[in-house]
């Protein structure tokens, strides 16, 4: 007997599978005729099912006076079922953090910045003593299960007059407290992205990877940077971390042409830029890279597999047995859709992500949308 049972699940790949869950774990994928279940819904290969999507770059700290949000308006609301809250907090205000989080039925994680006092200004990183690794260490003691990484903001306006020193600092605090994940805002520079590019490692992620910014990864020729191409032949993996101004559609466009893929697809999403746009949701960026070219499987991969990865949740990500039971059911609706990146430029698509419910930890959401459009009933 079954806590609940998935009948003709459509994957990424179009494949149709059954879905079975037990105590908030996947038990078990294939074709069930005679299985029992205390719940039983019949998607009858009509609605595609994914391992839950992951958020690798959002602001939903609350109580942030920049960039806020409620966890579950960025989350389980929209189908996502895990979020990783890239910087907002920094050791001074993570406890608080940490016990908001306990309250959302999206599951929250943070990349607590380097900054101690975190994101309550633009120039966190402009004064080096907030950037303190006493305190740095004891917040990733106190939170071992909360803290998966930690976040540096690298442009001007954030380090003032410190240039690439925070970075520094920032390579030394993960070396210190067991090499955890890394992520690199880009934006205007100082400092310039080849010093920044030149510093990472293997598994650091470089966040706004398609900014259009004249510090971008494209030199003005429209060509790799020499640094980036070196950064990425050593493991660095490129976010997307669209927000509102860390998108080009042109970029993009170009990036992707020449084989330059993100290795995860973010939505660097918090109130404002959900409500008026231009980011809105993570569906409406997984659909941008639809319109860019990706196929579904690989825009799937990238919010799911490579997202859990990129921070080691190592029982996320997959539709495999013994994983959490985390999942999105979703549509792929065929319409005309203009979508609006961070330049104000308009890509024309012909396909929009519709996230109907999400199951996390076994236990059934409807979104909105799905509520709306009486798909199921979780």
């Amino acid at each position: 007997m079954f806590d609940l049972l998935l009948k003709g699940a459509r994957l990424a790949d179009d494949t149709v599978t059954d879905i079975a869950i037990q105590d908030g774990k996947i038990a078990a994928l294939g074709n069930f005729e005679n299985a029992e279940a205390a719940k039983v819904v019949s998607l009858n290969g009509e609605h595609y099912v994914s391992a839950g999507w992951i958020d690798l770059h959002v602001h939903c700290y609350p109580q942030s006076p920049i960039y806020h949000d409620e966890p579950d308006s960025v989350g389980i609301k929209t189908g996502v079922t895990t979020v990783i809250d890239a910087g907002s907090t920094g050791a001074d205000d993570v406890d608080t953090f940490y016990e908001l989080t306990r309250k959302c039925a999206t599951d929250v994680y943070a990349l607590l910045n380097i900054s101690r006092v975190g994101l309550i200004a633009q120039n966190e990183l402009a004064n080096m003593a907030n950037i303190d690794a006493d305190a740095f260490a004891a917040a990733v003691k106190r939170h071992p299960d909360f803290i998966v990484g930690l976040k540096a903001r690298m442009s001007s306006s954030v380090v003032g007059d410190n240039g690439i020193t925070p970075l520094e600092k920032a390579k030394q605090f993960q070396k210190a407290n067991g090499d955890l994940a890394l992520m690199v805002h880009i934006g205007n520079n100082p400092p310039n992205l080849d010093e920044i590019a030149d510093l990472l490692t293997a598994g650091d992620i470089i966040t706004h990877c398609y900014n259009g910014k004249p510090n971008r990864i494209l030199t003005p020729a429209g060509e790799l940077r020499a640094s980036v191409s070196a950064a990425l032949k050593r493991g660095v993996k490129l976010d997307v971390g669209h927000g509102s101004a860390s998108l080009s559609f042109a970029v993009a466009k170009q990036a992707i042409g020449m084989g330059i893929l993100p290795n995860t697809i973010s939505s660097d999403i918090y109130c404002r830029n959900r409500i008026d746009g231009p980011v809105y949701s993570l569906a409406r960026v997984m659909a941008k890279f639809l319109a860019l070219g990706m196929t579904l499987p690989q825009v799937i991969d990238c919010v799911t597999s490579h997202a859990a990865a990129a921070v080691r949740l190592n029982n996320k990500g997959k539709l495999a047995v013994g994983y959490d039971a985390d999942l999105t059911l979703f549509t792929l609706k065929h319409q005309p859709l203009e979508l609006v990146d961070a330049e104000k430029d308009v890509l024309h698509a012909d396909r929009e992500l519709v996230p109907l419910a999400a199951i996390r930890a076994g236990k059934g959401y409807m979104t909105e949308q799905g509520s709306a459009l009486h798909a199921f009933d979780l």
